[in-house]
Formats: structure tokens, sequence, C-alpha cells
């Protein structure tokens, strides 16, 4: 597996029901009690988050996911920590329902906003660099997702596409996350690894693969 320096292989991997591993994150924080179980899944680009979301979030149907891109949004690509603390962390862990327009949106008419019902079960907060020391107060439990670099650079690709704008955006976005994932090393913090990429057999519809941080 191909990883960027400084980042430390996963060992140990083994297949679990995806219901057994909510659970175990569940457990996780048992005292959780009149708000939402905040939980964070981190992991480079291409890694498999959306992915991985989804499936969380078919699961747990009284659960709602907010993307760390959206906070985001034309105002940073990491320097968003406080935004998201004041805007939907802190109100999350008062037990209070979320509607969030970051000042991005309004300059640039972007419509809706960042919402989270009062009464959700579960939220899942998803995107590279959720899982940092800013965060740790406010995070219950969380996931890195690890993978092949090569596997993830085809992906966002395939997504994206490769014109001379986007490798200048790549650029650009790296020049930021590697010495943010060298100091702080998301993959020792996260309660589970997660295998974005994998040759283990699993059901991908009700299995997954993980393995303890290193």
């Amino acid at each position: 597996m191909r990883l960027h320096p400084g980042e430390v292989e996963a060992t140990g991997w083994r297949v679990e029901k995806l219901a057994d591993v909510v659970q175990r994150l569940r457990d996780a924080a048992p005292d959780v009690t009149g708000r939402p179980l905040l939980i964070a899944i981190d992991g480079r680009g291409g890694a498999g988050k959306s992915t991985l979301v989804a499936r969380l979030h078919k699961l747990v149907p009284a659960s709602e996911v907010v993307h760390t891109d959206d906070v985001a949004w034309h105002h940073a690509y990491f320097d968003w920590g406080d935004l998201m603390v004041e805007n939907v962390l802190r109100p999350l862990h008062r037990g209070e329902a979320v509607e969030f327009r970051p000042s991005a949106w309004i300059e640039h008419d972007r419509p809706d906003a960042i919402r989270v019902p009062a009464g959700t079960d579960v939220v899942w907060v998803e995107g590279t660099g959720i899982i940092r020391e800013q965060f740790a107060p406010w995070i219950d439990a969380s996931i890195w997702i690890q993978g092949d670099l090569d596997e993830q650079e085809r992906r966002l690709v395939a997504r994206d596409g490769d014109s001379v704008d986007q490798q200048r955006h790549i650029a650009a976005w790296l020049a930021e996350e590697l010495p943010l994932m060298l100091r702080e090393q998301p993959w020792r913090k996260a309660t589970f690894v997660v295998a974005g990429t994998t040759e283990l057999r699993h059901d991908p519809a009700t299995e997954i693969v993980i393995a303890p941080p290193v």
C-alpha cells in the first residue's frame, strides 16, 4: 500500500458487520444523552468517505450528515475549525438544531443552509481534517479511512478530471493537507481505521474491513 510519508500502515485488518461497527462506535461514548452522538469520518481525497457515510446514514435512519466541504466552501482548505465549532458542533452539544449559512454562501449566493434537525440520533461529520486536536472535545468517536494512494488518485481523476486547473487545486490542497496530517496523525486518534482499498473478501452491502488505530 502506498501512503504519504509519515502515515503508518494499519495492521490486523478484519472483516466485521457494519451494524456491529456502528454499535461499537456507540459504545465508545455510552454516556451521551440529550444530544446526538457525533462521529467523525476522516480520510484523504478519494479514500471513500462519502461512500462510507452513505452506508452509515442508510443503516441509521435517524442520523444526519455534515460535510466539512460545505463549511469550507469558498473559505479555506483547512482553516475552518472555528466555524465548525461555533456554528455546528457547539449547538449540537447543546441539543439544538443547526441551521447555518456560512458567510461565503451568502457572498456567492449559494442557496439553502447546513441543517441538522433537533432530535437527531447520530451526526456523521465527514471530511478531510475533521479528526484533529481542536475537535477532540466535541467528537464522540471517529473513523480514519486508509487506502492506497494510487487507487485514491485514480478515483479523484475519475470524479474531478485531470485538467491543469484541477492539478493546481490538488497541489495547493496537498501543500496544506500534508503538514496538517503529519501534525495531527488522525490514524492514531481514530476509534477505528477502515480500509478504503482492500483485498480481503467481504460483502460491501453489510460488511466492512477495519483495524485498530496505529
